[in-house]
């Protein structure tokens, strides 16, 4: 007999604040005093930018989620997208296609679909964000990362079909795991690891495909590639 799969327990982040956290954040979300100022000065500066908290993007049966730190100033922060108009994004939408999570034309832009005929689109993955607004200087403090993680919790709860999250970095990883309410010390980062956890929910580490790390060495395409190399043989 073929069961469900149990689903891993997870818990909101105690203490945030006294109302309800919404399932998504708001366009002026104000839970995090330094990123809404921030936010408000770049609205000032660059009106037509999308400067707000970034949707995930992908459909809602995807078997496989992608975990990233926060928008790039000039990535999702002015695109609206996760991982779209920066190098990162070239990188990730140019693997997922390679490996059959994405088809149609990734052109940096969120008006893929509009102005090309080839459209974009995401099959079977979910991309989001550990924080979903833009920080200063990409840093984004511990208090905003744990104000910010209940989206992620209902993120993960609200796609029945989920059976791997894919964290791109340490603190994604370290992310995922408090959304789920499991100890860190259980799961350590490593590039490149599987870890199964409790209720059938796979976490796969890898190191963010910035350009950073790309320029430095510390993650090759060769090396992000055979991540979701394994992850397809996995999942598949």
């Amino acid at each position: 007999m073929c069961r469900a799969r149990r689903r891993p327990t997870a818990t909101r982040t105690p203490n945030l604040r006294t109302a309800e956290q919404p399932l998504v954040p708001g366009r002026d979300c104000p839970l995090c005093p330094r990123l809404v100022g921030f936010r408000e000065e770049l609205r000032g500066k660059f009106a037509l930018w999308h400067n707000a908290p970034v949707p995930s993007f992908g459909p809602q049966d995807a078997s496989l989620l992608i975990v990233g730190l926060a928008p790039g100033l000039k990535g999702a922060n002015r695109t609206g997208r996760p991982f779209t108009g920066d190098f990162a994004g070239d990188l990730l939408y140019a693997t997922l296609a390679k490996f059959g999570w994405a088809s149609g034309r990734y052109t940096a832009g969120r008006d893929d679909g509009a102005w090309v005929p080839d459209t974009l689109a995401l099959k079977g993955v979910r991309i989001t964000n550990a924080v979903r607004c833009l920080p200063p200087q990409n840093k984004p403090l511990p208090a905003e990362i744990n104000t910010c993680r209940p989206f992620l919790t209902n993120e993960i709860t609200a796609l029945p079909r989920l059976r791997a999250v894919l964290a791109l970095g340490r603190v994604a990883h370290e992310t995922i795991l408090g959304a789920l309410a499991l100890k860190r010390s259980a799961y350590p980062f490593k590039h490149g690891a599987l870890h199964e956890l409790p209720g059938g929910l796979m976490l796969a580490d890898s190191y963010h495909c910035s350009r950073y790390n790309t320029n430095t060495g510390m993650l090759t395409t060769e090396m992000f590639e055979a991540v979701f190399r394994a992850l397809r043989a996995r999942l598949d």
